[in-house]
């Protein structure tokens, strides 16, 4: 599977400029969101900004700005069904062929001292989990990645390959599950945390 275009969308940005510039030299397309929009962009990596892929600007304080079916459904169409196909020429929904999201820090934030249920609950990260999991699903035709020690060898099959073979996608599609499976559980235990004070 050719991998033609990219969405990044991290908090940890460990190696993701670097990373940005190996996609955008194999002639991968970036999208982006905010902070990761602009590290990539100041680094002079051309970045297309999610806003202008959904048509809609990131609202509620960064709460919705993925959740679109202009990423959905570039992230979950199955390419050999003319179904899809066909659904993604009538609404021109472009395929997103790499998803690299990182979740917002909640194991972070709920370490720190004092920190208040409100800054938790807003360190619930909605829209990266769906991405992961949309991607995860469709590996087999896109590539997810969740960890920034992957992004070597990643670069380097795209630059090689033009794209990740399909053993690959599984294996970062079961680490994706994992890593939201994780995330989810340090979640609902902070919570009985929180109901049992």
């Amino acid at each position: 599977m050719k991998i033609k275009r990219a969405l990044i969308s991290v908090s940890d940005k460990t190696g993701i400029v670097e990373f940005a510039r190996k996609l955008n030299e194999a002639g991968v397309e970036i999208i982006s969101t905010g902070g990761t929009m602009k590290a990539i962009k100041e680094a002079g990596i051309p970045v297309m900004y999610v806003s202008d892929v959904t048509g809609f600007p990131e609202i509620m304080d960064g709460r919705v700005k993925t959740l679109n079916p202009y990423i959905h459904g570039g992230i979950l169409a199955v390419r050999d069904n003319p179904v899809h196909v066909q659904a993604m020429k009538d609404h021109k929904i472009t395929g997103i062929d790499l998803v690299v999201v990182n979740l917002y820090p909640f194991r972070q934030t709920i370490e720190k001292l004092n920190v208040t249920l409100a800054e938790a609950i807003e360190n619930i990260d909605i829209g990266g989990p769906a991405m992961i999991r949309a991607a995860a699903k469709n590996f087999k035709f896109v590539t997810v990645v969740t960890n920034p020690s992957r992004y070597d060898k990643i670069a380097e099959d795209i630059q090689k390959d033009g794209g990740v073979n399909g053993m690959l996608r599984m294996q970062l599609a079961q680490e994706a599950f994992e890593h939201t499976a994780a995330y989810d559980d340090c979640i609902q235990n902070y919570l009985i945390q929180q109901i049992n004070k």
